[in-house]
């Protein structure tokens, strides 16, 4: 299993995980990814600053960040790049994952193959 931050994204993500309230255990402080059914393509991404893993969850050490993977998603996620963009338009995370079969222009959703929910209007 494999999920991998650029440069820009975990300069990102270690300013999140670092500015977040202090927790109790600040040592398995890191962010939290999943996929869920939803959005305009079946999935959509999921990712939120946590101390507290699931149990199942899968850690990985990406630089200065630990990363959370939700088990149920790993099968989704496996081999993402999550990276970060700054342009006039748009900033923010932006996901590269070879598992989709296709994306919406909202690039928050996705669609896997034939094991994909159907999909509901982007809002």
């Amino acid at each position: 299993m494999t999920i991998t931050l650029t440069e820009k994204a975990e300069f990102r993500l270690r300013a999140f995980v670092r500015g977040s309230a202090p927790e109790t255990n600040d040592a398995t402080k890191g962010v939290r990814i999943w996929a869920k059914d939803g959005g305009c393509n079946g999935y959509e991404y999921g990712i939120d600053i946590t101390s507290k893993p699931q149990p199942d969850d899968l850690a990985i050490q990406q630089g200065s960040v630990l990363l959370y993977i939700d088990a149920k998603s790993m099968p989704l996620l496996d081999g993402m790049v999550i990276d970060f963009v700054e342009g006039v338009m748009e900033s923010g995370f932006k996901f590269t994952n070879p598992n989709a079969t296709d994306t919406c222009g909202c690039g928050k959703s996705f669609k896997t193959g034939d094991c994909t929910p159907p999909g509901v209007p982007c809002s």
